[in-house]
């Protein structure tokens, strides 16, 4: 029997290169649900070829509209909160592809864990939002929980085959993750006063959409993985280095206590993980080309500049500090990115605007969904009110 997936955030590019994954093996995969925001265009082509059962709408407005051009199909258009929950708990799906970028994915991806889904993680904010509660959910729910960031993925195939979460037992000695260093990679603190937004987006490597490409730009989406691999792999950052690598081939490794460094290496395809996810065990075509080793000629490697990227380091606090100290982390982030985009604050004042809202912060502990709704909603009220200070 063909297994069923549901794809939360469709028309993203994690979304498109799943189905495209899908694609190439219709024996294997059918699409159970999609969702997106209000991408009506992009929804209704991957509509008529994939005929899910249901497409979820996270714009009412949008929900609408993509229902009345779809007409008489087959396929049911909801919308709203509780809808992606559904599609993502289903008793009918297998997997899920948990891309919708930020605090937006948390709740149906935890559905999903909850209902013991083959969760294919490419949403880092909710282990970086509620890792403690995510990682319950997945034990509680018994779900399988397979990491789709190239880096973490690439982590997961250089681990142990039975890795039980402790690094030392295992005889790891250190989770090297690698970054490209985006865009401004060698750039000192005072030449990132005036950068523009479609300079920041501008990935040398990968193509991703805005919001990604501007973390990548700043390291906060280093800062995120860091925090995303220590909920993923049991650790602590202090058992993780940061290892910058421009050519983006190796995409992260583990050094071993005997010496042994095991590295995964592929084309920058984000098709590569995710196809690793959805047949995991086993290994299927991606539609992505082996790697020439003879073209690639030389691998770089340098450390992080942390004075002119501070959002890595504020990251590692944030996760020493606990609680809901990276859910306000991530949130402030958040405002901070599409304040930038919207050219209302410099590149250089994402992380002031970040360090400033921690600085703020009252650490609590995060018991509940609503204690992280909770600091989530606060966090995004004092970026904002940072935002109107400064413009003001």
């Amino acid at each position: 029997m063909r297994q069923t997936i549901t794809v939360l955030g469709a028309s993203g590019s994690i979304g498109q290169s799943t189905l495209d994954v899908v694609r190439r093996h219709p024996d294997r995969y059918q699409v159970f649900a999609l969702s997106a925001a209000r991408s009506i265009e992009r929804m209704l082509e991957d509509i008529r070829e994939f005929q899910p059962r249901y497409a979820v709408m996270v714009d009412a407005s949008a929900a609408e509209q993509l229902s009345d051009l779809l007409g008489s199909s087959t396929t049911e258009v909801l919308t709203g909160s509780e809808a992606l929950a559904m599609v993502a708990s289903h008793k009918d799906v297998d997997m899920v592809m948990a891309a919708i970028v930020g605090a937006a994915g948390l709740l149906p991806t935890i559905a999903a864990a909850e209902a013991g889904k083959r969760v294919l993680l490419a949403n880092k904010e909710s282990l970086v939002m509620a890792g403690p509660l995510f990682m319950e959910a997945v034990r509680r729910g018994g779900a399988t929980l397979l990491p789709i960031d190239s880096e973490h993925n690439a982590i997961f195939q250089s681990m142990p085959v039975h890795y039980d979460g402790d690094l030392h037992k295992n005889g790891i000695r250190k989770i090297l993750l690698t970054a490209s260093g985006g865009p401004f990679r060698g750039k000192l603190l005072d030449e990132l006063t005036a950068v523009t937004p479609e300079q920041a987006v501008a990935h040398p490597n990968w193509s991703m959409g805005r919001k990604i490409s501007v973390d990548s730009a700043t390291l906060m989406n280093k800062g995120l993985e860091l925090i995303e691999a220590c909920f993923l792999f049991n650790c602590q950052p202090s058992d993780i280095q940061v290892v910058v690598h421009p050519q983006s081939v190796i995409h992260s490794m583990v050094q071993y206590c005997d010496g042994s460094v095991i590295a995964q290496l592929g084309q920058p395809d984000m098709r590569t993980p995710i196809a690793y996810g959805m047949a995991w065990p086993e290994r299927i075509e991606a539609g992505v080309a082996s790697l020439d080793l003879f073209e690639i000629s030389r691998l770089e490697f340098c450390p992080p500049d942390h004075e002119a990227f501070p959002c890595l380091a504020l990251a590692g606090q944030a996760f020493a500090a606990g609680g809901s100290m990276p859910t306000v982390l991530n949130a402030a982030n958040e405002i901070a990115v599409d304040a930038f985009l919207q050219e209302q604050i410099a590149f250089n004042q994402i992380p002031t605007l970040i360090r400033d809202v921690m600085g703020m912060h009252v650490v609590t502990d995060i018991e509940s969904i609503d204690h992280v709704i909770e600091a989530d909603r606060w966090a995004r009220d004092c970026a904002s009110q940072w935002i109107s200070r400064s413009v003001a």
